[in-house]
């Protein structure tokens, strides 16, 4: 073992890695531009197992199960309760010395973001991970799924951005009650998505709600008090349900959000019928150009915070390393490779000059083969048989000068410099909570998760009078909500107390 340069190893060697795949990846990763290229420089030779995302829980779940597992799980998606529970057993391979060892550029993120140990960090202090990282500055990244509006038709209804969530209820009126594409039908939608909770995170902002960022759905910080607080049923919470209910009921929202399928809601996106949609970026996922995405809403009380972004240790567990494998110091070196930037750039972008070149700017772009493929590939199909990245939830550190994805795009970058004043001041990664309290939340916290979404859905469609709204939190408080705060509190400590 090399202690830094590559290679790795002086003698070559060879690993297994279970790896989740996205569709839109090829079928044989050691065949990609990256790995055949890091192979030769490394002398390390991975086999990578390819799972399909969709199979993925249920085939890692068996190979842990009966101990037939590789050398490591990579983009694998090992929730935090595994790496609890694993770790513990002395399967997964405690990682906290060897990172100070091994992982100099792993070691550097940490220092520099300290949130991101807390976010690794398990209830009994070890770290049995590497991370997908978000670089914490990289918002439009972290916003992911802004709330777009079509430019075109603010124009000819002669209304300006909104600003507000009045602002944004006229506008959606607006866009039902005028013909604008102008086919005569009333054929326009005022705002599609995919299921109602991205709308409601989106606008809850605007009543100061979600204020530690979409980590934490159902709790954060009163801002009187300074405590934590269940924020879905508190009393002023009701509004945000009543507004998407106003919504609806108005038939301002798509009569189809709450069954619609990702690919039918694209289909019917490309014909351009759409007042506002969230979702990456309509541009890349339906074709449509001109969509305007908007910054943090006004709300009826002055509140103005943008809450909808993601934390930025997306998945703890995206690399695992195992007691099976023999060259865990190796491996750790091989992975740490890809949070520096030259790994990095090398992992998201290929290689200089055969897939990408650097602009007259300085910034990096793919090369034309890639963007305007002459045999008609799309960017995703061009790039597939050089990189891996594709799909997400890879171990690596994303920043926006080597990420190229839809995030980077003119229009989303606009959105992350419009919600930087009004972003969450203080973004929590997810807590790692102990066996005993995940028992308590994969029970009756999933119990009390599941009869929130419902009795929400049911308030905003109206086949639940609001007028039931004090019964309805009743039954949440009845359904188990001190012991759930109880062990919201102690994970809170455990994170805040992370050194």
């Amino acid at each position: 073992l090399q202690k830094s340069g590559l290679p790795i190893v002086n003698q070559p060697i060879s690993l297994t890695f279970f790896t989740g795949k996205a569709a839109t990846n090829g079928n044989n990763f050691e065949e990609t531009t990256l790995w055949k290229e890091y192979a030769k420089m490394s002398n390390i030779n991975v086999k990578f197992q390819l799972v399909p995302f969709e199979n993925l829980t249920e085939k890692r779940n068996l190979a842990l199960a009966g101990g037939d597992y590789p050398d490591a799980f990579y983009s694998s998606r090992v929730p935090a309760s595994d790496l609890m529970k694993y770790g513990a057993q002395g399967i997964f391979v405690k990682l906290n010395d060897l990172i100070v060892k091994y992982a100099p550029n792993f070691n550097k993120l940490m220092d520099k973001y300290p949130d991101l140990k807390k976010g690794l960090t398990m209830p009994d202090g070890s770290i049995y991970s590497f991370p997908s990282f978000y670089s914490p500055d990289f918002l439009s990244m972290l916003i992911g799924t802004p709330l777009w509006v079509k430019q075109e038709w603010l124009d000819k209804l002669k209304i300006k951005e909104p600003a507000t969530t009045e602002e944004l209820y006229q506008y959606l009126k607006a866009v039902k009650e005028t013909d604008l594409n102008g086919n005569g039908q009333a054929d326009e939608i005022p705002y599609a998505g995919e299921g109602i909770n991205p709308l409601i995170e989106q606008i809850r902002g605007a009543w100061g709600y979600g204020n530690r960022g979409l980590g934490h759905k159902f709790v954060d910080v009163d801002p009187k008090t300074n405590e934590l607080r269940f924020f879905r049923t508190d009393a002023k919470y009701k509004e945000v349900i009543e507004y998407v209910r106003r919504l609806y009921t108005e038939g301002l929202i798509d009569k189809e959000i709450f069954t619609v399928k990702t690919s039918a809601l694209y289909a019917k996106g490309q014909k351009g019928i759409f007042g506002a949609t969230i979702n990456p970026n309509p541009m890349t996922q339906m074709n449509q150009p001109g969509y305007m995405g908007l910054g943090a809403l006004k709300g009826p009380y002055g509140d103005q915070l943008y809450t909808h972004i993601k934390v930025p240790v997306v998945w703890p567990g995206s690399f695992v390393i195992t007691d099976k494998n023999k060259n865990v110091e190796a491996t750790i070196r091989w992975i740490d490779h890809f949070y520096g930037d030259e790994g990095a750039t090398f992992y998201f972008m290929g290689i200089e000059g055969e897939t990408y070149r650097k602009a007259a700017d300085g910034k990096l772009e793919f090369v034309e083969n890639i963007m305007k493929n002459p045999n008609g590939l799309t960017m995703d199909q061009a790039l597939a048989k050089h990189i891996t990245w594709l799909g997400g939830s890879y171990p690596g550190f994303v920043q926006e000068k080597y990420f190229k994805g839809s995030e980077t795009l003119p229009e989303s970058m606009a959105v992350g410099k419009k919600a930087e004043p009004f972003k969450v001041k203080e973004l929590w990664n997810n807590f790692n909570f102990t066996e005993e309290e995940t028992e308590f939340r994969s029970t009756v916290g999933t119990d009390m998760h599941t009869y929130i979404g419902e009795m929400e859905a049911k308030f905003i469609t109206g086949s639940q009078p609001m007028s039931e709204w004090d019964k309805y939190v009743a039954t949440v408080q009845k359904m188990g909500m001190d012991e759930y705060m109880n062990g919201y509190k102690k994970a809170y400590e455990r994170y805040k107390n992370t050194k």
